[in-house]
């Protein structure tokens, strides 16, 4: 019993710890607060929560490109699993030049780009929302190719952190 009591309180002082240390730039306890907006979230798939949790890893490794390629892929796997919540008949209905039978399809056939401008056609972002999501996306292009963007941890942190409150903010809103 003294051992779980102990167990406890060494729990206790590296939850506070990571608190303290958290609001410090360069600290990466900063990560543990992360953790806690991604435990906020509505339920994910499987593949949408490995992404993310790879993200976070790749963050704690001081991998900061990588985990700006993870946390955008997990992003966009929840982005074309919610255009295609409906078997894809909205999406259809307002790009009806789009052949794509099912979600790996508009995955093969659709830019990035473009599925973020129908998710705001189809409200799930409005204007502003879609020009973020834009940035994000050209962040994470300088970071998967050859470019002399080198992020540090405070932005991999934000660049996470602003992808993990984008889902938040998605989840809730029907398709229109």
């Amino acid at each position: 019993m003294e051992l779980d009591a102990f167990l406890q309180s060494a729990r206790a002082f590296e939850r506070e710890a990571h608190k303290v240390l958290s609001v410090h730039e360069a600290a990466p306890s900063r990560l543990v607060v992360l953790e806690d907006t991604y435990r906020k979230l509505g339920a994910l798939s499987l593949q949408q929560d490995e992404l993310l949790r790879q993200a976070l890893r790749c963050v704690e490794e001081q991998l900061y490109r990588a985990a700006h390629v993870m946390a955008w892929a997990g992003f966009m796997d929840f982005l074309e699993e919610r255009l295609a919540s409906d078997g894809l008949v909205k999406l259809r209905a307002i790009r009806t030049s789009w052949k794509a039978a099912n979600v790996e399809e508009l995955r093969e056939n659709v830019v990035e780009f473009q599925l973020i401008d129908v998710a705001r056609d189809l409200g799930l972002l409005n204007k502003t929302e879609a020009k973020a999501l834009q940035g994000l996306l050209s962040k994470r292009n300088e970071c998967a190719h050859p470019s002399g963007y080198f992020p540090g941890l405070n932005e991999t942190l934000g660049y996470v952190s602003e992808l993990l409150n984008r889902i938040g903010q998605i989840q809730p809103k029907p398709l229109k």
